[in-house]
Order: C-alpha cells, then sequence, then structure tokens
C-alpha cells in the first residue's frame, strides 16, 4: 500500500458504497457509507483507496471512483467553492453539498471567508429537512434518514416536531443565525436566513402561551432585521408574507396578555397588502394564501371594539380563571338579565358584533387559537335564545377561520365566508346559511358567482376582510 504524502479528506459521492476488510470486491464488508460522509485517506493499494471514518471509528478500503479526495490546502478551496455552488442547488444531494462546504470552510484562508457558505449550508440544510418531513417512498426514506446521520457529522442539527400525528423535521438554524450577525452578508443571504428561522411549521405547538409569544417577538424582531433594499420583488413578498404571518399570530397573544393589539393587526393588514401579486410563482401562491388565511383569523383586533348589534347588546366579563363570558341583552331592557350567556378561553372580539335589522339574531367572532377563529351565533327560538358555534371546517382546528358578511334582509339567511387549509390545500368559500337550520343553501368558490352575496354583503365588511383579494 503507497501511503497518501499529505493530509487529505476523501468525500463519498454514490450511496450505499462498501467499506470493506481488504482491496478488492470480494472481501468482507464491514459497513455502508453514503453520499457526503467525510473520510480520511490513509493511502492507496491499486483501484482501491484506505480509509478511517471518524464516525464509525473503524478503517476499510474504499473504491477509488466512488470518492473525491481534497488536500485541507488554500489551493483546493475554489475547487471546493465551485462544487458547493453547484450542488448548493440540486435537490437531493443536500448531504453531499453540505460536507463540500463544510471542507471548503477548513480549508479556505480565513481572511478569504464570506457569508455565501454559511448561507449554502443552511439553505441545503433547510432543503433537507423539507425533503425528510414529506412522505416518501420507503427506499427513499432510508437514504434520506442516511443524509441526516451523515450531517450530522458536520455539525448540522435537526429537530422533530410532533404537530397532529405528523412528525416535522427542522433545521435548528444555526448557519441562518452566523449569516444574519454578518454585516457583510448580501441582502438575499439575510433574506434566505430570516425566512429560515421563522418557519411557521417549526413552531413546536406545544410550546406553553408565555414561551409562545416570547418567540413570536423574536420571530418578529429576526424579520425586521432584513431590510427590502437591494431585494428582488420576489424576495420582498416573501418577507412581506412571512412577517403578516407572523404578526397575525401575534396579535393573538397580545390580546391574551391584555396588551393593545390594534397597532399589530393594523401592521399585519399592511405587510399583506404590500404584497405584490403580479410577482408571485406557484409556490409563493400558495404562500400568499397561507398568510391571508393566518392575517383573515386575527384581523378582527384592527375593528372598533364596539359592534354593531343593533337592538341587541354584547358584553363581556371575566368568567373561570382564563375564561371570558359573553353575555347577550336587549338594547331596549340593558339592565335586566342576559338574554343568553356562554364563557370561552378564546379571545372574544367584541367589536365583530353584528346583528340583523330584527335583532332576532348576531354573529360574533371568537378566536380560541392563534390560527383559528369560529363564528358564534346567537339566534331566538321558540323556547328562548341559543348560541351555535360555526367552525371553518370539520378538519381542524388547524389553520382558518369563517366570518359574518352580512344579512338579506326580510329573509333567514346569513352571509358567512370560510376560508382553511385542508391538507396542502387552500378552500375559500361564500356560502348563504340557512338561519333557522344553519345549513348551508347555496356556496361558491368567488362572490361573483353569487349575485345576492354581492348585493347584500356589508359593506364594512367588504372593506375590512382579506377574504376578497
Amino acid at each position: 500500500m503507497i501511503p497518501l504524502a499529505a493530509a487529505m479528506l476523501g468525500i463519498v459521492i454514490q450511496n450505499q458504497v462498501s467499506l470493506r476488510t481488504a482491496p478488492r470486491d470480494a472481501a468482507p464488508q464491514q459497513s455502508l457509507l453514503w453520499q457526503g460522509e467525510v473520510l480520511e485517506l490513509r493511502g492507496e493499494k491499486g483501484e482501491f483507496l484506505y480509509v478511517y471514518d471518524h464516525r464509525l471509528e473503524r478503517g476499510g478500503y474504499v473504491r477509488a471512483s466512488q470518492v473525491r479526495a481534497s488536500p485541507l490546502s488554500p489551493e483546493s478551496a475554489p475547487e471546493l467553492l465551485s462544487v458547493m455552488r453547484f450542488l448548493r442547488d440540486t435537490p437531493g444531494s443536500e448531504a453531499l453539498g453540505i460536507s463540500y462546504a463544510a471542507t471548503y470552510l477548513q480549508a479556505a484562508p480565513a481572511a478569504d471567508l464570506t457569508a455565501e457558505p454559511l448561507d449554502a449550508l443552511g439553505v441545503m440544510a433547510e432543503r433537507l429537512a423539507q425533503r425528510a418531513s414529506t412522505p416518501q417512498a420507503k427506499g427513499t426514506a432510508a437514504t434520506i434518514a442516511a443524509h441526516l446521520d451523515v450531517v450530522s457529522q458536520q455539525g448540522i442539527g435537526m429537530r422533530s416536531i410532533d404537530a397532529a400525528g405528523h412528525v416535522q423535521i427542522c433545521y435548528d438554524g444555526e448557519m441562518f443565525r452566523r449569516v444574519l450577525s454578518m454585516a457583510s452578508a448580501e441582502a438575499a443571504a439575510q433574506a434566505r436566513a430570516a425566512l429560515g428561522l421563522t418557519r411557521h411549521e417549526c413552531v413546536d405547538p406545544n410550546l406553553g402561551p408565555t414561551a409562545r409569544y416570547e418567540l413570536d417577538l423574536w420571530r418578529v424582531d429576526i424579520l425586521d432585521r432584513v431590510s427590502s433594499g437591494g431585494l428582488s420583488p420576489a424576495w420582498k413578498n416573501r418577507l412581506h408574507m412571512r412577517r403578516s404571518g407572523v404578526l397575525s399570530a401575534l396579535v393573538y397573544w397580545q390580546s391574551r396578555h391584555g396588551e393593545n393589539a390594534l397597532p399589530t393587526a393594523e401592521r399585519a393588514l399592511e405587510e399583506l397588502a404590500a404584497v405584490n401579486k403580479s410577482e408571485l410563482d406557484d409556490d409563493d401562491r400558495v404562500a400568499f394564501a397561507d398568510a391571508a388565511v393566518r392575517v383573515g383569523a386575527s384581523r378582527l383586533a384592527a375593528l372598533p371594539a364596539t359592534g354593531r348589534g343593533g337592538r341587541l347588546i354584547v358584553r363581556t366579563a371575566p368568567g373561570a380563571a382564563g375564561e371570558t363570558c359573553v353575555m347577550l341583552f336587549d338594547a331596549r331592557h340593558d339592565g335586566g338579565d342576559p338574554l343568553v350567556r356562554r364563557c370561552t378561553f378564546g379571545t372574544v372580539w367584541t367589536g365583530s358584533a353584528m346583528g340583523n335589522a330584527d335583532g332576532t339574531a348576531l354573529t360574533l367572532g371568537v378566536q380560541p387559537m392563534a390560527t383559528w377563529r369560529e363564528l358564534w351565533v346567537f339566534r331566538q327560538k321558540t323556547n328562548g335564545w341559543s348560541i351555535e358555534v360555526l367552525p371553518p371546517g370539520t378538519d381542524g382546528p388547524d389553520l382558518g377561520y369563517v366570518e359574518s358578511a352580512g344579512w338579506v334582509p326580510g329573509s333567514r339567511q346569513l352571509l358567512v365566508v370560510r376560508e382553511l387549509r385542508a391538507g396542502d390545500n387552500f378552500r375559500r368559500r361564500f356560502e348563504f346559511l340557512n338561519l333557522d337550520t344553519l345549513l348551508i343553501e347555496r356556496w361558491a368558490s368567488t362572490p361573483d358567482l353569487l349575485r345576492s352575496f354581492a348585493r347584500w354583503q356589508d359593506p364594512v365588511w367588504r372593506s375590512t376582510t382579506v377574504a376578497i383579494r
């Protein structure tokens, strides 16, 4: 065996590479190596390299054609950087690209280092996490699991979040934090870093209220550090959409803490309105729908505190610990007992109260979660008043809202809008509800397809809703 003259690293470029006990294909296999595995090269014999795997703590032989050798010297840095740039935008090669980036950081002189390799590491780690979170065929899933093990030796941290039975793999964002700390980082790199650190799906749903409130404050701060100057329209849109979504969640937590959520709610609406919809591609259209539903769930905080109950008045009072009790009164006999009373742990948006002209029904928005708003319908029946809760859909609670859009005069019909995420899709419906049964009589995907909806929709609702956009 010929020993190598200088310290060399080898990067495995294929999947399921055999590490053997001797330099021949018939030798016993010690282990399988995966794309991106970094080995110490100690010698060569024929078409085989003698290597040592520090992760497995064992040595052996691999075919030279399955490994790319690189000395840890400044002279090798430009080639490593070129390969890293290519692999950065090659889906499926994240583990290999991460290893090339890590090797470049070891080889390049400190004076030559920029934010680029850190940005690339973050981008590839995030993409690998997204692939690991997506259902895959059995063989592909095994490969991705092996790649996660490979990148862990390069210091890439991942965490698992259990959200409603689905396991979400998230990159811990260390490289993104370093990019944001570098004043020399390009605007696009800073935008990618901020977006990578504030992903909605990587928020642990098991966080307590205080921890979640503090996390959303931190997410807003991270996004506000990025200036829009020098960004392309696409990246500006992505920042506006993410800010609007995070701000809308913060609205909910501020209301739970008894703070004034009005400025935050108004800013969330402004960020959503700043999106240039003509610049959205297919993926960004999905992100825009996501942002709109999040803003829609909390937008009632931007309404005046006094609703439009007409002949009816809504009042609230503290209930048990954490509860708010809602009481409905007849405006003509305000001093008596409430017509009906119900308590909730959700946030009650009294400014959304909307009564019909007859004083026999009223709707009210109640938000039990940061991303989920329901509609309470108060109805007068022959045996008294009742309260029914209309959810955005039957698949939640996840992401959605339902709101009253007005009343049809002289009829027993209520105009309702529902918008929610159902699986990987978003659904928006404009509906006519029968007030007696609360069953849907007619519905359409746009109000233009329902002539009566356009005629009787409430003007205040139309001027404030995000459902029409």
